[in-house]
């Protein structure tokens, strides 16, 4: 019996008329991705998103009225929040840290080929980060370097919070950090993917947090070398 495919649904936002209208022709041609509606400003996409529940948002970062940040955290506080993508210029600043901070699923460049903007929506659809391991370093790299003194503080933070996990989530919640995906944390940790997707969820409901990138980014605000649960 065939099997019809999920269809995601997709919001962009984007203050240039432009850059929305290249999405999407672009994603015009895919067919398991349907743009549901279309926002000129953090407002709109707000708005659009409690009227048309799309699985995905795609956010350029900084537009007028709301910026993507703000979007970003109104989107994800919705009672069906979709996961959320914002668009940049490659500065992984602290602009963007405090976007994936507040829930954002990942961040691409404005220049990042069409296949790979397809490939990401449909990652995080499924649940997976869009952070490749060149921008995972580097936003590490501006993890790790915060104010001298706010430093000791976010790590002490962090530290309390891994803390709550048993030791098998602590080895996952590391993969996860690491940008590993499901089917590499199975492989490496020697479990199931079922048992992975377990423990992921379990770590996201102990981290009291949404997505797989703030995990990464607790575990990076660590700095953590051992086990933190038993």
């Amino acid at each position: 019996m065939d099997t019809v495919a999920r269809v995601i649904r997709l919001l962009l936002a984007d203050d240039d008329p432009l850059v929305r209208m290249g999405l999407r022709v672009m994603f015009a041609g895919v067919e398991d991705i349907d743009v549901v509606a279309e926002a000129a400003d953090g407002d709109e996409a707000v708005a659009l998103t409690a009227e048309h529940a799309p699985d995905v948002a795609l956010l350029d970062i900084r537009m007028p009225a709301r910026d993507g940040l703000a979007a970003t955290q109104a989107l994800r506080a919705l009672p069906t929040a979709p996961a959320v993508i914002v668009l940049t210029t490659f500065n992984p600043d602290d602009y963007v840290l405090r976007a994936l901070r507040a829930g954002a699923a990942g961040f691409l460049l404005k220049d990042t080929p069409p296949n790979d903007i397809v490939g990401a929506v449909r990652r995080v659809a499924a649940g997976d980060p869009v952070l490749s391991p060149a921008v995972t370093q580097q936003l590490i790299a501006q993890i790790r370097t915060p104010p001298a003194e706010t430093a000791t503080d976010a790590r002490a933070r962090a530290r309390a919070r891994l803390e709550r996990l048993a030791a098998r989530e602590y080895d996952v919640a590391r993969a996860v950090g690491q940008g590993r995906t499901n089917a590499e944390i199975a492989a490496r940790l020697y479990m199931s993917v079922p048992t992975v997707k377990a423990h992921v969820s379990s770590i996201l409901a102990k981290l009291e947090v949404t997505n797989r990138v703030q995990i990464a980014l607790i575990v990076h605000d660590a700095a953590a070398d051992g086990p933190a649960g038993t």
